[in-house]
Protein backbone atom coordinates (compact mmCIF):
# COMPACT_ATOMS: atom_id res chain seq x y z
CA UNK A 1 0.00 0.00 0.00
CA UNK A 2 1.20 3.37 -0.93
CA UNK A 3 1.92 5.62 1.89
CA UNK A 4 1.74 9.23 1.36
CA UNK A 5 4.72 11.14 2.95
CA UNK A 6 5.84 14.98 3.22
CA UNK A 7 8.29 16.28 1.42
CA UNK A 8 10.03 17.95 4.51
CA UNK A 9 8.96 16.14 6.99
CA UNK A 10 9.47 18.55 10.14
CA UNK A 11 11.12 17.31 13.25
CA UNK A 12 9.85 16.39 16.23
CA UNK A 13 10.24 19.24 19.21
CA UNK A 14 10.56 16.46 21.60
CA UNK A 15 12.36 12.77 21.60
CA UNK A 16 10.44 10.45 23.33
CA UNK A 17 13.01 11.11 26.43
CA UNK A 18 12.64 14.48 26.34
CA UNK A 19 8.92 14.16 26.56
CA UNK A 20 9.35 11.61 29.12
CA UNK A 21 11.90 13.94 31.02
CA UNK A 22 9.34 17.40 30.47
CA UNK A 23 6.35 15.45 31.46
CA UNK A 24 8.32 14.39 34.57
CA UNK A 25 9.97 17.42 35.55
CA UNK A 26 8.29 19.84 38.53
CA UNK A 27 10.15 22.52 36.46
CA UNK A 28 7.35 22.42 33.65
CA UNK A 29 4.70 22.91 35.88
CA UNK A 30 6.95 25.89 37.66
CA UNK A 31 6.88 27.10 34.09
CA UNK A 32 3.16 26.87 33.31
CA UNK A 33 2.23 28.18 36.22
CA UNK A 34 4.55 31.52 35.79
CA UNK A 35 3.93 32.37 31.90
CA UNK A 36 0.46 33.04 32.61
CA UNK A 37 0.77 34.95 36.33
CA UNK A 38 3.93 36.90 33.53
CA UNK A 39 1.55 37.84 31.23
CA UNK A 40 -1.40 38.96 34.17
CA UNK A 41 1.65 41.14 35.02
CA UNK A 42 2.61 42.46 31.20
CA UNK A 43 -1.21 43.13 30.95
CA UNK A 44 -2.03 45.39 34.08
CA UNK A 45 1.61 47.11 33.45
CA UNK A 46 0.88 47.63 29.84
CA UNK A 47 -2.44 49.44 30.87
CA UNK A 48 -0.64 50.96 33.40
CA UNK A 49 2.32 52.76 31.44
CA UNK A 50 -0.36 53.76 28.49
CA UNK A 51 -2.86 55.60 31.49
CA UNK A 52 0.87 57.50 32.09
CA UNK A 53 1.29 58.29 28.90
CA UNK A 54 -1.99 59.66 28.05
CA UNK A 55 -2.83 61.31 31.21
CA UNK A 56 0.86 62.02 33.03
CA UNK A 57 -0.85 60.02 36.04
CA UNK A 58 0.22 57.01 37.80
CA UNK A 59 3.89 57.40 37.48
CA UNK A 60 4.53 55.00 40.57
CA UNK A 61 2.26 52.74 40.18
CA UNK A 62 3.73 52.12 36.12
CA UNK A 63 6.88 52.01 37.63
CA UNK A 64 6.03 49.65 40.49
CA UNK A 65 4.22 47.53 37.66
CA UNK A 66 7.30 47.49 35.03
CA UNK A 67 9.42 46.32 38.27
CA UNK A 68 7.01 43.89 39.02
CA UNK A 69 7.33 42.45 35.56
CA UNK A 70 10.67 42.66 34.98
CA UNK A 71 10.92 39.97 38.19
CA UNK A 72 8.67 38.01 36.69
CA UNK A 73 10.89 37.73 33.81
CA UNK A 74 14.14 37.32 35.47
CA UNK A 75 12.42 34.14 37.95
CA UNK A 76 10.70 32.57 34.23
CA UNK A 77 14.58 32.60 32.70
CA UNK A 78 16.08 31.35 35.75
CA UNK A 79 13.24 28.66 35.84
CA UNK A 80 13.33 28.25 32.13
CA UNK A 81 17.12 27.49 31.84
CA UNK A 82 17.03 24.94 34.77
CA UNK A 83 13.62 23.23 32.59
CA UNK A 84 15.84 23.31 29.39
CA UNK A 85 18.68 21.52 31.58
CA UNK A 86 16.34 18.74 32.77
CA UNK A 87 14.46 18.55 29.28
CA UNK A 88 17.38 18.85 26.81
CA UNK A 89 21.06 18.56 28.97
CA UNK A 90 21.77 22.08 28.82
CA UNK A 91 20.90 25.63 30.83
CA UNK A 92 20.42 27.23 27.51
CA UNK A 93 20.26 27.35 23.98
CA UNK A 94 18.99 23.85 22.95
CA UNK A 95 18.29 23.19 19.52
CA UNK A 96 14.70 22.80 20.04
CA UNK A 97 14.01 26.23 21.67
CA UNK A 98 17.71 28.01 20.06
CA UNK A 99 15.97 31.31 18.54
CA UNK A 100 13.27 31.48 21.39
CA UNK A 101 16.30 31.41 23.77
CA UNK A 102 18.34 34.07 21.89
CA UNK A 103 15.26 36.40 21.26
CA UNK A 104 14.59 36.33 25.14
CA UNK A 105 17.94 37.68 25.64
CA UNK A 106 16.50 40.49 24.17
CA UNK A 107 13.80 41.01 25.97
CA UNK A 108 16.21 40.33 29.26
CA UNK A 109 18.40 43.23 28.22
CA UNK A 110 15.37 45.75 26.93
CA UNK A 111 13.81 45.36 30.90
CA UNK A 112 17.30 45.47 32.43
CA UNK A 113 18.02 48.45 30.41
CA UNK A 114 14.90 50.10 31.79
CA UNK A 115 15.87 48.96 35.39
CA UNK A 116 19.35 50.60 34.44
CA UNK A 117 18.19 53.98 33.37
CA UNK A 118 15.66 54.17 36.23
CA UNK A 119 18.08 53.54 38.71
CA UNK A 120 20.24 56.00 37.26
CA UNK A 121 18.02 58.51 36.35
CA UNK A 122 19.13 58.84 32.77
CA UNK A 123 15.91 58.80 30.80
CA UNK A 124 13.05 61.01 31.56
CA UNK A 125 10.10 59.48 33.12
CA UNK A 126 7.78 59.62 29.49
CA UNK A 127 11.35 58.42 27.69
CA UNK A 128 11.34 55.54 30.75
CA UNK A 129 7.58 54.33 30.04
CA UNK A 130 8.71 54.14 26.06
CA UNK A 131 11.39 51.72 26.94
CA UNK A 132 9.43 50.13 28.97
CA UNK A 133 7.13 49.32 25.91
CA UNK A 134 9.72 48.73 23.79
CA UNK A 135 10.44 46.45 26.29
CA UNK A 136 6.86 44.91 26.48
CA UNK A 137 6.80 44.51 22.78
CA UNK A 138 10.05 42.22 22.25
CA UNK A 139 7.98 40.33 24.92
CA UNK A 140 4.64 39.98 22.66
CA UNK A 141 7.22 38.69 19.93
CA UNK A 142 9.02 35.89 22.31
CA UNK A 143 5.45 35.10 23.79
CA UNK A 144 4.24 34.29 20.67
CA UNK A 145 7.83 32.60 19.61
CA UNK A 146 6.86 29.76 23.06
CA UNK A 147 3.23 29.60 21.98
CA UNK A 148 4.21 28.58 18.62
CA UNK A 149 6.47 25.78 20.68
CA UNK A 150 3.39 24.65 22.34
CA UNK A 151 1.27 24.66 19.87
CA UNK A 152 4.10 22.26 17.67
CA UNK A 153 4.38 19.99 20.89
CA UNK A 154 0.80 19.69 20.68
CA UNK A 155 0.79 18.65 16.77
CA UNK A 156 3.76 16.52 17.31
CA UNK A 157 1.25 14.62 20.53
CA UNK A 158 -1.69 14.25 17.72
CA UNK A 159 0.64 13.01 15.30
CA UNK A 160 2.20 10.37 17.51
CA UNK A 161 -1.14 9.68 18.89
CA UNK A 162 -2.58 9.06 15.13
CA UNK A 163 0.78 6.76 14.35
CA UNK A 164 -0.37 4.38 17.35
CA UNK A 165 -3.55 4.19 16.44
CA UNK A 166 -2.46 3.21 12.53
CA UNK A 167 0.33 0.80 14.06
CA UNK A 168 -2.11 -0.69 15.93
CA UNK A 169 -4.80 -1.05 13.65
CA UNK A 170 -2.35 -2.65 10.97
CA UNK A 171 -1.35 -5.25 13.98
CA UNK A 172 -5.13 -6.22 14.58
CA UNK A 173 -5.90 -6.16 10.72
Amino acid sequence: MYERQSPNPRRRLYTEEERARRDATKWTLVQGLLAPAQFVAFAVSVVLVLRFLWTGDGYEAATVSIIIKTLFLYVIMVTGAIWEKVVFGQYLFAPAFFWEDVFSFAVIALHSLYLLALYTGYLTQTELMLLALAAYATYVVNAGQFLWKLRMARLDAEAEALEENRTMAEVIA
